[in-house]
Parts: structure tokens; C-alpha cells; sequence
């Protein structure tokens, strides 16, 4: 019987994107401690500004300003312009003047600034020493304003009134010419040349007669106009002092620091999330380590509900974690990344589960050892230094604690164990450092049994899980087989041992794994 064997050729893995938005947002959400300091920060630093620098007492008024080119479309152009002369030398001398100050104009044009409320009226804000100069510097300043403003309508309406009755000078001038002419002008005769002119003669003069009457009207027009622009341009509300309220002055700048705050911690978590490159799913961890993550462990928490659940997570987590040693023939070891004090807490857990069935040494060979000069308490497992681990007794199995953190010497990670549980915090190691660390433990053929991970995001629903096999195999890796009696192993289970390990390590692709439970191949 030939049995034949479907070869399947493998998807090419997805193209990862060029910035994953889901990362990016569980990234800046751990990171939500920078962002609500830099939001506090900017609600303090704009009640500091409230408090620490008050406004200057400050006086307002207002002044209605008649134009002689208003129109009903203007599009506020020459409120504008009475606004930007407003903030001339000539109207704060003027002012300073009839407050008899010696401040220069160019200082006090600084201390002051006019707003055009609408096309005709113009509100002006003036700042001072103490109230009453706030009030006496905005009443001088409207006056300055209003006086200025109406000498320049009547100067305009001089200029126009003389211009139009030099005009009119001139055609009376020309039309005395005309009269002139026809009274020396000899009677026409019917039908002669001399007819034709005196009728032009006379058609000028009519012409120059009405031109003339045309400009003494424009002229007095000009004149009769004059004086309702300068009653209409008048102060209409007397300065008076602009309320100032701490409290209310306070609420505002703290909103305001509070919202800029929050905006510029919030592009500094997300700047810091991409350049940084630390994976927080359990799907990039996975992926760039090379092993699935088997259990979660969340952070520390103060509130009560939140701590039992974090023990029963730690309960379950040492009950998996026991099944795991003792299914092995040989050392297994827990290696830290990010959570040394984590690992070794769990190390301790892990070796009291053991202890009840059979004698365990751990091993610690963590930096600054944590474990081997601590004070024992009853029921913990008997704890050695790394320079130590072979002076145990026959059948006692060791579990190591390690790390894989920058500066691990990888050479001495076999003795630990063959196989290891990798104890990673989320976000703390680099996507390069991952790989490195997948690496090296690849080199030193000790095989990966899962991932650890440490402070999870609880939101996060990735898988985490990798799978390159056939369908129909279980998931997981094969087992060395169980040792024999006395602590010993036979030589062709020693071989059996050996060949297995290494089939476990073969090098097999990382596959970023999506958030459904499709299989990544």
C-alpha cells in the first residue's frame, strides 16, 4: 500500500504594514503615566501662571466712530485703519500730554491696544500701575483719539470745500471772459458766421453758469456734512476697570495647560513608541521570539479585587508551570527579560510546588543573586549560587533562574537548563534584542517551552500563539521521555534525549500571527 503525502505550498507571510495603529495606540496607552504627568504638569504650570503673574489692572472704554465713506458692505477696513492709528505716537502723545506724564509715546503705544467691534465702534483697552490710572490713561487716550479723528474730518472737509470753490473761481473767471466777449460782439446778421458764434457764446456761457452753481452746492455740501460726522463720532461708554477673578482667571489657564498638556504627552508617548521599537502584543512578542506565549501575569495592584485575581492568575500559572518541569527529563530554567524581581518571586513559587513531591535545588544565577542570600522560610526549596549548582545531591532537580537581558553571558545558559521558560515584560526589550535573544538561545540549543508574559495589556486579544506543523499534531513539543529511578538515564535515552533536542530547534520563520484564529503558515 502507497501511501502518498500532500505537499502544500506555503502562503507567503502578509507584508507587515508600515506602522500598526493598534501597537501604536496599546503603546501610548501603557505609557499613559507620561501623558497624565505631562497633562498635570501643563494644569499646574497654568494655575502657577494664574496665581504667580496676575494681569495688570486694566480700564476699558468704548468710542463710535463716524466715517464719511461708510458703506453698508464694508468689510471692517476703516475700523481697522482707526485701530492701527490708534497705536500712532501722535494720539499717545496727545494723550500723554493731557495727563502732563513724561512717558514716552513709544513705551505707553505698548501699554494699550484698540479692537474693532464693529465697522463703527472701537473698543480700547488700557493697562496701568493701579486702577485709577488704568481709568485716567483710557479716558485720555478716547479723548486723544476723538480729537484726532474729527480734526482730520475737518480738515478733509477744508480741503474738499476749497478745492471745489477754486473750481468755482475759475468758471466764474472764465465766465466773465464769455460775457465779456458777447457785450463786444456787434449785432449778427441773419444767416452770417457771426450769428453762429454769438449762439456758441451763449451756450458757453449757460454751461459755465450751471458748472458754477454746481460747485458752490458740492461746496456747501462738504461743509454741511462736517458737522454730523463730529457729533457722531463720541465716547459711548466711559472707561471703567475690567474685572479680573483669580479663581475664574486660574480654571482657565489650567484648562488650557491641561488640554496642551495632554496633546504634547501624547505625541511624545507616540514619537517615543516608534522610535523606541518595544513590542507590547502578545503577537509581535511571539512572533520575534520565536515561541508562543503559554501564560500571563499581570502587574501588581493595590485594589483588592484586582490582587485576588492577580493570585489566582499566579496560582494557575505555577500549577502549568510544575506539569511543564515535571513532564521534563531534564533542567528547565526560567530566564528573565525586564522582570528579574518577577522571575525570581516566580522561581521561589514554582520550587515550593516541587518540593512537595520530590527534592529541588534552585539555581540562581541572576545579576546581584536575589534568591541565594535571602533568609528561607519554611517550605521554600533550597537555593544555591550559579558558582554552586554542582555540589547538589544525586535526584534533586534544579530549576535555574536567569537572565537574558543585555550582558548575559549565553554560554553559561545550558547549565541552567535545557529548556527554559522565557519570563518577558511586555515593552520593556526592543524588537532587535528579541531577536537577539532567539537567536543565542538557538546557538546554545536550549530549547524554548513558552513565554511568560509580564504585565499584559488587558485589552490586548492577539493570540500570541505560533504553529508551523501539520494539522491533526498537538500543539506543543515533544517531551524527553521520563528519567529512571535513582536520578539515572540509560545511554540510548541519553541519545534519544540529545536527538530530540535538537529537532525541537530546528529554525522555523516567525510569522507575525493575526488577531483572528486563523493559522499563520
Amino acid at each position: 500500500m502507497t501511501t502518498r503525502t500532500a505537499h502544500t505550498t506555503p502562503e507567503p507571510p502578509a507584508a507587515a504594514p508600515l506602522l500598526d495603529l493598534q501597537a501604536l495606540v496599546v503603546a501610548v496607552r501603557r505609557r499613559r503615566r507620561l501623558w497624565c504627568s505631562m497633562a498635570l504638569l501643563g494644569l499646574l504650570a497654568g494655575v502657577a501662571v494664574a496665581v504667580l503673574l496676575p494681569p495688570p489692572p486694566t480700564a476699558v472704554t468704548k468710542v463710535l466712530v463716524a466715517h464719511q465713506q461708510d458703506q453698508p458692505n464694508d468689510p471692517g477696513t476703516l475700523i481697522r485703519t482707526d485701530a492701527a492709528l490708534l497705536h500712532t505716537t501722535r494720539i499717545a502723545g496727545a494723550a500723554l500730554r493731557s495727563m502732563k506724564s513724561s512717558e514716552k509715546p513709544e513705551d505707553f503705544v505698548e501699554d494699550y491696544e484698540g479692537l474693532g467691534l464693529t465697522n463703527n465702534l472701537l473698543q480700547i483697552t488700557v493697562a496701568g500701575d493701579s486702577d485709577a490710572e488704568a481709568v485716567e490713561r483710557a479716558e485720555a487716550l478716547a479723548d486723544a483719539f476723538v480729537a484726532d479723528h474729527v480734526r482730520r474730518i475737518r480738515e478733509a472737509a477744508s480741503a474738499e470745500a476749497k478745492t471745489l470753490l477754486e473750481q468755482r473761481d475759475r468758471m466764474r473767471d472764465e465766465l466773465a471772459e464769455v460775457n465779456a466777449t458777447i457785450e463786444e460782439e456787434p449785432p449778427p446778421q441773419s444767416g452770417s458766421q457771426d450769428a453762429a458764434n454769438m449762439e456758441s457764446l451763449f451756450a458757453r456761457r449757460a454751461e459755465l453758469t450751471s458748472r458754477i452753481t454746481d460747485f458752490s452746492q458740492r461746496a456747501a455740501e462738504a461743509r454741511v456734512g462736517t458737522p454730523q460726522l463730529v457729533a457722531g463720532t463720541q465716547i459711548v461708554d466711559a472707561a471703567r476697570v475690567v474685572p479680573h477673578s483669580l479663581p475664574r482667571a486660574a480654571g482657565t489657564n489650567a484648562a488650557i495647560g491641561l488640554v496642551l498638556g495632554l496633546a504634547l504627552g501624547l505625541a511624545a508617548a507616540a514619537v517615543g513608541t516608534v522610535v523606541a521599537d518595544r513590542p507590547v502584543l502578545r503577537r509581535e512578542i511571539a512572533a520575534h521570539l520565536g515561541a508562543s506565549v503559554v501564560a500571563e501575569l499581570p502587574r501588581r495592584s493595590l485594589l483588592p479585587w484586582r490582587r485576588r485575581r492577580i493570585r489566582a492568575a499566579r496560582t494557575r500559572l505555577v500549577t502549568s508551570l510544575a506539569r511543564t518541569v515535571r513532564g521534563s527529563a531534564e533542567p528547565v530554567s526560567l530566564l528573565e527579560l525586564g522582570c528579574a524581581r518577577g522571575a525570581s518571586t516566580l522561581a521561589l513559587d514554582l520550587g515550593r510546588a516541587l518540593a512537595a513531591e520530590e527534592p529541588v535545588v534552585v539555581v540562581d544565577a541572576l545579576s546581584g543573586p536575589r534568591l541565594s542570600r535571602r533568609r528561607p522560610k519554611p517550605g521554600d526549596p533550597a537555593v544555591v549560587g550559579a558558582g554552586d549548582a554542582g555540589a547538589g545531591q544525586s535526584g534533586e532537580r534544579r530549576l535555574g533562574v536567569g537572565s537574558v537581558a543585555p550582558g548575559t553571558a549565553w554560554t553559561d545558559l545550558p547549565y541552567l537548563g535545557a529548556r527554559t521558560v522565557l519570563v518577558v515584560r511586555a515593552g520593556h526589550a526592543a524588537t532587535a534584542w528579541l531577536h537577539t535573544v532567539a537567536r543565542r538561545l538557538e546557538e546554545q540549543r536550549v530549547a524554548v517551552a513558552g513565554v511568560v508574559l509580564i504585565d499584559p495589556d488587558p485589552r490586548d486579544r492577539s493570540d500570541g500563539t505560533l504553529w508551523d506543523g501539520p494539522r491533526g499534531v498537538p500543539l506543543g513539543r515533544s517531551e524527553r521521555p521520563a528519567r529512571l529511578n535513582g536520578g539515572g538515564t540509560s545511554h540510548a535515552l541519553q541519545a534519544v534525549g540529545e536527538e530530540t533536542r535538537r529537532t525541537e530547534r530546528l529554525p522555523m520563520p516567525a510569522a507575525r500571527i493575526p488577531d483572528s484564529d486563523q493559522e499563520a503558515r
